[in-house]
């Protein structure tokens, strides 16, 4: 976003302007907003930030990061009625180096699978599953009570999501996980090394493209 090589330098502005856009957009899909990075430190400002994004977007609701870590925040903003999507697996907001999947190591399998319990037990209605193993992912969709949602966390979960810039081929990086359906990188090349060229051979504009006072 905004050239960043994360998501930790986003902003709770930044979020808020995204997501009013967003909102004028949206028919009947839920609009769920992404807390940034150090925007839901304690039960306080999160409380504080979560009510801000409600009374500025108008969204369903909003997604913290973690599990164990972020538990009693979660429940505290459930018991003043904002409504909490979860998000377990790689946690982009506190990921450091390369981001591998999880689910490969036998206490990591462990830990993941109590924390999404714990989550589904806290009171959110759903839960985002990144980038975690498949037999992992699978027993946690069949094991907890609310919806998972996968990104790169195979076909098992309930429901799915790409981040829309990796599947239209605007990203430069491409996870294993992402398909590309089109590669509009390419296009609005192509596009635009064609506006320049008309440009330079004073192909465009042509008389279809500007205005002119008819002769009497």
């Amino acid at each position: 976003l905004y050239g960043m090589k994360s998501t930790k330098n986003v902003t709770l502005d930044m979020m808020i302007n995204h997501a009013i856009s967003v909102r004028k957009g949206v028919l009947r899909s839920l609009l769920v907003v992404d807390m940034p990075h150090k925007t839901y430190q304690n039960k306080k400002i999160a409380l504080k930030n979560a009510r801000k994004i409600i009374k500025y977007t108008k969204c369903d609701a909003v997604k913290l990061e973690g599990g164990k870590r972020v538990i009693n925040i979660i429940k505290h903003l459930i018991k003043k009625k904002i409504p909490v999507m979860g998000h377990l697996g790689i946690l982009p907001q506190s990921e450091k180096g390369k981001f591998r999947y999880k689910g490969k190591l036998l206490n990591e399998r462990k830990r993941i699978f109590n924390e999404a319990k714990l989550l589904s037990n806290s009171g959110v209605f759903a839960i985002v599953l990144e980038c975690i193993e498949t037999s992992l992912s699978k027993l946690i969709t069949k094991s907890i009570k609310v919806p998972t949602i996968g990104i790169g966390s195979s076909k098992y979960c309930d429901g799915q999501i790409l981040v829309t810039d990796d599947m239209i081929g605007l990203s430069d990086i491409q996870p294993k996980f992402v398909k590309v359906y089109a590669n509009l990188k390419k296009i609005i090349e192509k596009s635009v090394k064609s506006y320049y060229k008309d440009v330079k051979n004073k192909k465009f504009p042509t008389s279809k493209n500007i205005y002119q006072l008819k002769s009497k």
